[in-house]
């Protein structure tokens, strides 16, 4: 496939470079990732009403800008390259496509108009970190006209904060999964923020007990089972994630060049030293195959999106994109903090930030282990 950004692709990805740089410094950065929410309110509106980045894949029938996967796979690049503290990755890259690959027409012009005025969502499915709709454990029992939805749910990004939630849960009776829409305040929902070794994205655990939602809460989904949606809506937000990991690759190989120009040793930049060239040139060649894999599922998401021939690729895409990034991310971020020497890991600089955000997303959405043996059944099954 040769891809190449259009005009306008590459105009949102340098205004979304230029936006981030100015708004996402380091010290706001670290401001967000101590506060209660875990980012600035503040920020988060101006991304929604100036940018209106929360819209950026929403059908214009529902609000939204009706673009492609591949200009929002643009926008999280630079997200992930300069440490965005916000709640768009668990809004838009879980939640909104949880509601597109299930919702009825009604409940996406509610639930998807309230995300386009900024309201934040997120999406909880499993109590093991587990990254398929399998993991699902909680339960879904018909009472009346209504559902009670009882279990817990852990690693939810965002989950304390989100003022939507969508629930996934097994169907008493049937196993099948089923996804529900609440609103966050309901009674029967308890929350707790997590502690996380990567400050700048949150995580949360969720309890429900005895939560009393209306059938018309239920995603419609076709099939009755909402299993296949779940997967999809996991493999497209694994995309979005690799993506998050190719920018963050992309900013420690400058950030390192950029030290390594400037402190000298011998009287002389060690940049200019060969173990410190090697060092940056296979950073760079991990970068460029991260970005190719990104860009090609995002091309393959797209076309899931919207029923293309490249759709029963996106499980295979997605799993590629995301082994190379994970295992790409982190060793990239030991080579920058190698790069700096001892005050890579120091609070001073913002290496050690990159190499927490690479080793949480690693396993966040399924390592490299999980996403190669995923390929392989997927290989044998298509034999």
């Amino acid at each position: 496939m040769d891809f190449a950004f259009t005009d306008e692709q590459q105009m949102i990805r340098d205004t979304a470079e230029a936006f981030l740089k100015d708004t996402s410094t380091s010290e706001a950065v670290r401001t967000a990732m101590v506060s209660e929410l875990g980012y600035d309110a503040e920020l988060w509106q101006r991304l929604c009403g100036e940018m209106y980045w929360q819209a950026i894949h929403i059908p214009e029938a529902y609000g939204g800008l009706g673009l492609s996967y591949i200009e929002l796979i643009a926008i999280v690049e630079q997200m992930g390259r300069y440490l965005l503290c916000a709640p768009y990755f668990s809004t838009v890259c879980l939640a909104t496509n949880a509601l597109l690959c299930a919702g009825s027409e009604e409940q996406k012009a509610e639930h998807l108009g309230a995300i386009c005025e900024g309201k934040t969502a997120t999406l909880a499915w499993s109590n093991t970190g587990g990254w398929t709709a399998d993991s699902v454990s909680a339960s879904a029992r018909k009472d009346g006209d209504d559902y009670l939805l009882n279990g817990d749910y852990r690693y939810v990004v965002d989950g304390a904060s989100a003022e939507l939630l969508i629930l996934a849960a097994k169907e008493e009776g049937s196993d099948a999964v089923q996804l529900f829409a609440v609103d966050a305040a309901e009674a029967g929902i308890e929350r707790q923020a997590l502690p996380t070794m990567d400050q700048t994205r949150r995580q949360a655990a969720i309890q429900l007990k005895d939560l009393r939602v209306s059938a018309g809460a239920k995603l419609a989904c076709e099939s009755g089972d909402a299993a296949d949606a779940l997967n999809k809506t996991l493999q497209l937000a694994t995309v979005a994630l690799a993506a998050e990991q190719a920018g963050g690759m992309q900013q420690l190989l400058s950030s390192a060049v950029e030290y390594t120009q400037e402190r000298k040793q011998f009287n002389r930049p060690i940049a200019s030293f060969q173990s410190i060239k090697h060092k940056a040139a296979d950073m760079m060649m991990r970068n460029e195959v991260a970005r190719s894999s990104i860009y090609y599922a995002a091309c393959v998401a797209d076309e899931a999106l919207n029923g293309g021939e490249l759709s029963a690729e996106l499980p295979e895409a997605a799993s590629i994109a995301k082994a190379w990034c994970s295992e790409a991310y982190f060793k990239n971020a030991g080579e920058a903090m190698q790069m700096h020497g001892g005050v890579g890991f120091t609070w001073e600089y913002d290496v050690h930030l990159y190499f927490k955000r690479a080793k949480a997303s690693e396993h966040l959405l399924g390592n490299s282990d999980q996403h190669r043996e995923n390929i392989a059944a997927l290989l044998l099954d298509g034999e």
